[in-house]
Order: structure tokens, then sequence, then C-alpha cells
């Protein structure tokens, strides 16, 4: 007799990333590990090598790699692999761990910060972007 394994059950989320202009791809440091890299070397046919030089650099402390930034309409600047007209993952398919786990919770952080801002305006349409 073969042992079953369990039915995973559903993550209930209380929130949706179609409705947000992106706002974890405008972290400052987005961390990348060499896996990371050699996944978006393959997605654009390069090197690991190449792949780390064009989209990535050290951080401050140069410890690790962080993806690159570019600049952003919404905020100060944005993860370089963000489409900033439709505020979306333009290498979803290849995006980095850290992205794929995000926010390894069923609340979102800014969606807090959001509910927080818009009790406290007494405004339900109320987005602080700045």
């Amino acid at each position: 007799m073969t042992k079953r394994k369990p039915f995973p059950v559903p993550v209930r989320v209380y929130y949706s990333c179609k409705k947000c202009p992106a706002y974890c791809c405008t972290y400052e440091e987005i961390e990348v590990t060499q896996r990371d890299i050699a996944r978006l070397a393959k997605h654009f046919g390069l090197t690991a090598k190449q792949a780390s030089e064009r989209f990535t650099k050290p951080d401050e402390e140069n410890k690790v790699r962080v993806l690159r930034h570019q600049k952003d309409t919404v905020y100060k600047t944005a993860c370089r692999f963000l489409d900033t007209k439709t505020r979306r993952c333009t290498v979803y398919e290849a995006r980095p761990g850290v992205c794929r786990k995000y926010p390894d919770n069923v609340h979102c952080g800014y969606y807090e910060f959001l509910r927080f801002e818009r009790s406290q305006q007494d405004d339900p349409e109320y987005v602080a972007l700045t």
C-alpha cells in the first residue's frame, strides 16, 4: 500500500498584488543568490558572469549582490525588471528567490500600512505615495 501525501491546504491571503503599485520592487536592496543570477542568465541567454555584471551590483557593505534599479515615476527608484507602466515584473518566471517568497505571510506590510493610513485619514481612497 502506497502512502498518500496530504492534500495541500490553500492559504488565504489578505492582499492582492494586482492592486499594488509594486511597492516591494522598490526596496533599496533586493538580494540575489548565485542561483538567482544563474536563473536570470538562462532566461536572457547570458553567462552567469554577464548576468551578474548587467543586472546586479554589490550591496553597500560589499557582502552580497543586489538587483540594480531604474528611475521610477511612482517611487524614487525600482527594480530594473519592473515594467514602470504596468507595475508588473518583466522576468516573473525567472524572478529571484526573495521575490518568489515575498511576503511569506498572509498579510502584506504595504497593505497593512495603507489600511492604517486610510483609517487615520478617514478616507477609503487615500494612498500615501511619498
